[in-house]
């Protein structure tokens, strides 16, 4: 139960940082003000850049290690625990998952020039 619920905010936190810089692009188009909210901004760019700094020193996330240690080894048994983790890990090349995180970082700096975060 616990390793589910771990599994589950590990899928919001890279829900956040995907759909995060989505909306900051929509938004910006849109002329939304809250994408300039700077906890909202620094808060995305954090996150991004902590997984791609991971990834480009070859550490594991700690949320996975912490889920691994939860579970014992073992795959998710429960309905959302599976479908969870299916969403959220691919059977890639560790390469694409660092060039793919360290893009998304490199996107996630761009609209701070662009569209910077300003205080309301």
């Amino acid at each position: 139960m616990l390793a589910d619920l771990l599994l589950v905010f590990h899928f919001s936190v890279a829900g956040f940082i995907v759909l995060g810089l989505i909306l900051v692009w929509i938004g910006a188009l849109a002329g939304w003000a809250w994408i300039r909210n700077p906890w909202f901004r620094y808060l995305h760019l954090a996150a991004i850049v902590f997984v791609a700094a991971e990834a480009l020193l070859g550490y594991a996330c700690p949320l996975t290690l912490w889920e691994d240690l939860l579970r014992g080894g073992a795959r998710p048994e429960s309905f959302i625990g599976r479908w969870v983790y299916r969403l959220l890990y691919y059977n890639a090349p560790e390469w694409v998952f660092t060039t793919l995180y360290a893009a998304w970082a490199a996107a996630a700096l761009i609209p701070l020039r662009l569209v910077p975060a300003r205080r309301p």
